[in-house]
């Protein structure tokens, strides 16, 4: 079996126990999912997703992108859904129905009510994601076979076809089901995300549905998903691109009969379960960078939260030190260089920078160390840099890519 917790930075909790073998597929009780092709896609791969659950008891929260142009399905989703109460979730890929204007949001209506039909429940509690090429109308004659199919063919072990049918430029799927041990019994989280470019969440392109068969309230459901997506995907970067379509919901179906009261004990554990699948899930979000070859992480200590967020975000979105992270480069000049952009107005920044546990620069000077075992530390597959600013308290890390050859090719032929 390969390990889903593949992360140095991603310690599972002792009560979590990674489920399946390589290839298994199966959903917490309560869920049915299918992906099917419905040739929105050139390549034919299956592109139209959907995912019901089956208990009236479901409760839910999601969260979306804080782009300025968000897409039609997130306008429906936060407009005409009972975000607490999704039943059900239908997503297209290949295309992000953004930038489509009023016929757009009226195709993302379409969908939400044809998938209402597919699995039986009201149209507002159907969530809606489309992902893909922005600007161009969704095939809506396609869309309507794909989820009329997709209903026809939902499984429980249906995830793993749902993963596939919400992929676009991904290299893999990322997919995770966990075993929860907790006080009160014992639960499953199942979870699917996909995103390889177009990756800095502000709240990348960003798609992640997580489903558990505990009995919990919706109060609890938005707490553990807003926690959890704080510290996994807003702390993610491929690019620096916002995109119009980030979308991250969490399904209690509570089939398992274990109930998760408010501030208790089963709370804090599966919360901590929650936390690192999710983790991991945006750690191969990164990893899989369009193009990518590894994963940085920027850890910046100071005595301001804002500013040391701001340094964090500014080093994982450089050019330049992602250049260097392809490479392989112990460059740590970009990372000063980096850290002096987010600060203008500071001078001279006695700053400190590490890398991979090496000193490099101590109050914003040079410090001697052994070049040739830093290049060798930096020649794995993640790379870990800590940046300390004047003052104590505060701290902020992102992940990232690097940035290489592959990454422009992609980008530069993303449409023809």
């Amino acid at each position: 079996m390969s390990p889903f917790f593949t992360s140095r930075w991603v310690t599972p909790p002792g009560q979590v126990t990674q489920l399946g073998e390589d290839g298994d597929a199966g959903l917490p009780a309560g869920f049915r999912a299918a992906g099917v092709p419905a040739r929105i896609k050139p390549s034919g791969a299956p592109d139209v997703a959907l995912i019901a659950c089956d208990s009236l008891a479901v409760s839910s929260h999601a969260m979306f992108t804080r782009s300025g142009t968000q897409s039609a399905p997130v306008l429906v989703c936060r407009e005409r859904c009972e975000l607490h109460r999704i039943a059900a979730v239908v997503v297209n890929s290949g295309n992000a129905n953004a930038a489509t204007g009023g016929p757009g949001y009226d195709d993302a209506l379409r969908m939400q009510e044809l998938a209402a039909t597919a699995t039986g429940v009201h149209p507002s509690r159907v969530a809606v994601a489309s992902t893909g090429v922005i600007g161009v109308p969704l095939p809506m004659e396609r869309v309507t076979s794909g989820i009329a199919a997709a209903g026809r063919v939902l499984a429980a072990d249906g995830d793993r076809t749902f993963s596939d049918a919400i992929r676009t430029t991904d290299a893999f799927e990322k997919r995770a089901r966990v075993q929860v041990t907790l006080p009160s019994g014992t639960v499953t989280v199942t979870a699917q995300a996909k995103g390889a470019g177009m990756i800095s969440p502000g709240f990348a392109t960003l798609l992640c549905f997580v489903q558990t068969d505990a009995a919990m309230s919706a109060q609890t459901c938005e707490l553990l998903l807003s926690v959890c997506v704080k510290r996994s995907f807003d702390r993610i970067s491929v690019d620096g691109q916002l995109s119009t379509s980030d979308t991250v919901i969490l399904q209690a179906s509570g089939a398992s009969g274990v109930t998760v009261a408010p501030e208790s004990e089963d709370e804090l554990r599966l919360g901590e379960a929650i936390d690192a699948v999710m983790r991991q899930l945006a750690l191969l979000v990164v990893a899989d960078g369009e193009g990518a070859r590894r994963t940085g992480r920027v850890v910046v200590h100071g005595g301001e939260e804002r500013i040391v967020a701001r340094v964090a975000r500014s080093v994982a979105n450089s050019p330049l030190v992602k250049a260097a992270l392809y490479g392989g480069d112990p460059n740590w000049g970009r990372i000063v260089q980096a850290v002096g952009a987010a600060m203008p107005h500071v001078a001279p920044l006695a700053l400190d920078v590490s890398i991979e546990g090496v000193q490099v620069c101590s109050a914003g000077a040079f410090v001697p160390h052994d070049e040739p075992a830093l290049a060798a530390a930096v020649a794995g597959d993640e790379v870990q840099y800590e940046i300390g600013l004047p003052g104590e308290g505060a701290e902020a890390e992102v992940y990232f890519s690097d940035l290489g050859h592959e990454y422009v090719t992609i980008n530069a032929e993303y449409t023809t």
